[in-house]
């Protein structure tokens, strides 16, 4: 699977996520069109995304969401009553996609280490399309209140133990030599930050998100598969 390929298939499931919260909100979601709620929820998060990546949330105002995203402050407040309420929309919408993708794209009864290609390439390919929610959640998770940096922490956890649960199980059918799941999950993790943390590196050395996930699984896979020549070439000998 390609970045292309993936995008083209995640652009449809971000709009699954926008109407998922329509439905989940439409108790408070003043405006009833379902086409035009969901297209204003797009714009709302996306703009509220650029500028607090720009200024920071705590920064940005409702008046700065409403002159840049061309909504009124009435159709603003017809989605959301307060700025946290809007955080907590915008913070939920980003751990239900990251949940949802890798769930639908990894195949439980594929061999682990397909199982971890996939797991690096979904994500890698979900923070390309959503790099300004992945930078804002890092960036902003210490100056949210303790509740959603629970939530933060959480969504973190989350991600690492469906590596961990692949590192196992290909522990477990001898494939994989990983001493510590947990550590080598926090390791890929960071990986995983640091293309969306700091984009602008990878952008300066012209390394594309195809060609920094083909790196990861190469530099993951040389880690922790076992060394058949060491091992004579007999696959029984990986821990």
């Amino acid at each position: 699977m390609t970045f292309e390929e993936f995008r083209h298939m995640a652009t449809i499931s971000m709009e699954e996520i926008c109407h998922e919260i329509f439905l989940e909100n439409q108790a408070s979601i003043k405006i009833k069109k379902e086409a035009v709620a969901v297209k204003n929820l797009a714009n709302i998060f996306d703009t509220a995304l650029r500028l607090s990546n720009e200024k920071g949330f705590q920064a940005m105002s409702l008046r700065d969401l409403s002159r840049t995203s061309g909504l009124s402050m009435g159709a603003l407040y017809s989605y959301f009553t307060s700025k946290e309420e809007l955080l907590e929309m915008i913070q939920n919408q980003g751990r239900r996609l990251t949940r949802k993708m890798l769930t639908k794209q990894i195949d439980i009864n594929a061999e682990p280490a397909e199982m971890l290609r996939t797991a690096i390439r979904t994500h890698l390919y979900l923070t390309e399309i959503m790099q300004k929610w992945f930078y804002f959640s890092f960036m902003e998770t210490k100056n949210l209140d303790k509740t959603q940096q629970k939530k933060s922490i959480e969504s973190e956890l989350e991600t690492e133990q469906v590596f961990i649960e692949i590192l196992d199980a290909g522990s477990r059918k001898r494939q994989f030599h990983v001493e510590n799941s947990a550590l080598t999950a926090s390791v890929i993790k960071a990986m995983l930050q640091d293309w969306y943390v700091k984009r602008w590196k990878y952008a300066q050395r012209q390394i594309t998100v195809d060609g920094y996930a083909d790196f990861m699984i190469n530099f993951i896979e040389l880690a922790i598969k076992k060394d058949e020549q060491e091992n004579g070439g007999k696959n029984d000998h990986c821990r």
